[in-house]
């Protein structure tokens, strides 16, 4: 069988004919992939294509396969000599000897791609998350007091008003956003239409009253304000020597949350419910594997209360997985894997371990993602819910208790701790949320690959049936507090 796939490839033939399928091929490029070679690998899917027989659903995974290469070449820019050169820029008196020692100590997420050894493009900043002990050496120096302060303030301010309130959602803030999305010159030929799909609010108990106010041209499709991913659809025609810039302007209300839960009256959920059911099965990134089981079993004890297995899963991630930068979702095979096998990862890598967790232990539990809009923090986010009966869905923050418990280096332990517990169950009203769940499918549907088929933040463009992939694109979010009169 060997023997007669590597001649079908050599022949330039069917490899289909030779009694392959495509799973094979599948199979075959991963694992030149991972031995590093990557031209050897786009060589077997490029003939694998070639295949006349192919359906439309198996030509569209090849492709994918082949263009998920490129991707993660773009995630390693860094050679040893310019991650050196970067390292020498961020860390006080790095000396070579020293860098070598942490090139043996496997420090850095690293590729062997075509015989040569690259260096993930966040590794720099990743070195201060992995190791914290470089900090008071960091370039320039990083005080975090002001930040650290005001996190705790916004968690205790809205904790003592639901207590006071006797509900969940309170203290709303009015705020009026401008997102602008802009493909680089180039990114499509001139006059041709570029599609753009940018996130909007969705509609939430604590998340309410969005006001479109102004687009860069008419918009062509609105999700409704339930979709699980909600988007604005715009379509303008790429200019010749400039960016083509999407913009968008709105309001929204959002309210602080926070959930009193009372772990003694919560009780197991009706697993057949079908408004939960989807939220209780594996999915893409959340597979019940055989790891996943045993940190399960290890972290959970004999723990049989749904509230408790949960809070213990959250204090579990918050005490031993660290904060990193991540790769780009859509190389990566299984997610919540990932950082388990890895022990760090990003938010949504963090947020996924979760949700398996305590899917695997019969905890509805869904993901939730848009932007962090916290004074001087802003950035792409995502956390997730969890069904507690009788509470309903309450939102867990898992980078947020990574965050208080090993990088909130000015707070005391008890106010780690305090803002560790506030995020399960509670939520800050510097949020912009615009998806219910992960994996779903853009409206109307992308003709071309999603540049990210998990998340979406960042908006997604396209021209012609061709992605245009996040380097040719740039993104941001302008946000401020408006009063509510005047918002009218």
């Amino acid at each position: 069988m060997r023997l007669t796939w590597w001649l079908s490839l050599w022949l330039g033939v069917s490899v289909y004919a030779a009694g392959a399928t495509m799973e094979d091929v599948v199979r075959e490029a991963s694992r030149l992939e991972l031995e590093g070679q990557f031209q050897e690998a786009a060589r077997t899917l490029a003939t694998a294509l070639t295949d006349r027989s192919l359906s439309a659903g198996q030509r569209q995974r090849l492709a994918f396969e082949a263009d998920r290469l490129e991707r993660i070449k773009k995630d390693y820019p860094y050679t040893k000599q310019g991650l050196f050169n970067a390292l020498k820029k961020a860390v006080r008196d790095l000396a070579e000897a020293e860098f070598e020692q942490w090139l043996a100590e496997g420090r850095f997420d690293e590729r062997t791609i075509d015989g040569e050894r690259r260096f993930m493009s966040s590794s720099v900043s990743n070195s201060f998350f992995r190791h914290p002990e470089l900090n008071p050496r960091r370039l320039p120096p990083k005080d975090t007091t002001r930040h650290d302060r005001m996190v705790w303030e916004t968690c205790t301010a809205i904790r003592q008003a639901a207590l006071a309130e006797i509900r969940p959602y309170v203290l709303p803030k009015r705020f009026r956003a401008v997102m602008t999305v802009a493909a680089k010159p180039g990114a499509a030929p001139a006059g041709e239409i570029i599609r753009a799909w940018l996130p909007i609010p969705r509609s939430y108990p604590f998340q309410t009253d969005f006001k479109l106010l102004r687009t860069s041209s008419e918009p062509k499709q609105m999700d409704d304000e339930k979709s699980p991913i909600r988007a604005l659809y715009l379509e303008q025609r790429a200019g010749a020597d400039e960016p083509t810039a999407f913009e968008i302007e709105y309001e929204y209300t959002m309210h602080g949350v926070w959930f009193d839960v009372k772990p003694d009256r919560v009780k197991p959920v009706n697993a057949s419910d079908p408004a939960l059911k989807p939220f209780l099965s594996e999915a893409p990134h959340v597979v019940f594997t055989p790891e996943m089981h045993a940190l399960s079993e290890q972290i959970v004890g004999g723990e049989t209360n749904p509230a408790r297995k949960a809070k213990k899963f959250h204090d579990w991630i918050a005490e031993n997985i660290k904060y990193s930068f991540a790769l780009e979702y859509s190389t990566i095979r299984n997610i919540s894997e990932y950082c388990r096998a890895k022990g760090y990862g990003d938010c949504g890598q963090e947020a996924l371990l979760f949700i398996t967790l305590c899917r695997l232990n019969g905890i509805p539990a869904r993901w939730q993602s848009g932007w962090n809009t916290f004074p001087g923090a802003k950035t792409i986010h995502d956390w997730c819910e969890i069904y507690l009966e009788p509470y309903g869905w309450i939102p867990v923050d898992n980078y947020k208790g990574i965050w208080a418990m090993q990088y909130a280096l000015t707070l005391t332990p008890e106010q780690k701790r305090e803002v560790r517990d506030f995020y399960f169950g509670g939520l800050d009203y510097y949020r912009m949320a615009a998806n219910s769940d992960h994996s779903q499918e853009l409206t109307p549907p992308k003709k071309s690959f999603r540049s990210d088929d998990v998340d979406f933040q960042r908006g997604e463009l396209e021209w012609g049936g061709q992605n245009i992939y996040f380097d040719q694109y740039s993104y941001k979010l302008e946000i401020t507090e408006v009063k509510f009169w005047q918002s009218n």
